[in-house]
């Protein structure tokens, strides 16, 4: 069984046609999707149509359900301009949406459990089984992992959210993040320099005869292309995303 784990489209489809091409190519038996896939990119409606045509179970990220709520889920304390900023983007998102594409996302599920092999599941969510918002950073100490996933040590798991590629033991199995299909960056950078990276992430879970494997895979795509369809987009505050990819 070789399962494309992917996460955090974002609402770029340009870095999503990358991975779509590149998985097309693996020889994979599945796709899952961990969430945050249609929000903030300059692409909404083009990542639902992808995302329709692989056909594939998708989790609910807190973006996802930001975009179909309004509401936020986690307690970051989000600095009001920029929640209005993000409350700006949203309506822009759903402007570009049809009531079939907010169905489809309303639908997307907590968490979702494929079997592997017989006595071996997948469990995959966003930021850990019980919350959306959940941080697991590669950094995150014992105890807040075993906080969040100790309780599942007979699974395989699988989570997005932090936009961080990383494998981490739990108990005899392990828990690991495919990173960002469409928001790709390195957290050990200070906020005022901070730049997004001109590649797609994504990972590959192969398990076949009690032997397991994963792989993460790094895409480039043209980041001068983004910025093409970030400025001809109409999304509200385009300048502040592309110079994330400017140097």
């Amino acid at each position: 069984m070789r399962i494309a784990v992917i996460s955090d489209m974002h609402g770029n489809d340009l870095a999503f046609d990358a991975v779509d091409a590149d998985i097309k190519d693996q020889n994979v038996d599945q796709i899952v999707c961990l969430g945050d896939a249609i929000q903030g990119g300059p692409q909404p409606a083009e990542v639902v149509r992808r995302l329709r045509r692989m056909n594939c179970p998708v989790v609910m990220g807190n973006a996802d359900a930001w975009l179909v709520s309004g509401e936020e889920t986690g307690d970051e304390g989000i600095p009001p301009e920029r929640l209005r900023k993000m409350g700006e983007i949203r309506l822009w998102s759903l402007s570009q949406l049809t009531e079939d594409d907010i169905d489809f996302i309303s639908k997307f599920q907590p968490t979702v459990t494929l079997k592997l092999e017989d006595r071996l599941d997948l469990l995959c969510f966003h930021g850990s089984p019980a919350s959306l918002d959940d941080v697991i950073l590669p950094a995150s100490s014992g105890e807040e992992f075993r906080k969040f996933l100790g309780a599942h040590t007979g699974q395989i798991l699988t989570g997005g959210h932090t936009h961080a590629q990383q494998i981490r033991r739990l108990g005899d199995l392990f828990f690991f993040n495919p990173g960002s299909v469409g928001f790709a960056y390195s957290h050990d950078q200070p906020e005022n320099l901070f730049r997004a990276d001109p590649w797609a992430e994504y990972a590959i879970l192969t398990a076949e005869k009690n032997r397991v494997s994963v792989e993460f895979r790094r895409l480039p795509f043209d980041a001068d292309e983004l910025i093409r369809i970030y400025r001809e987009s109409g999304r509200p505050f385009a300048e502040d995303a592309i110079a994330q990819y400017q140097t």
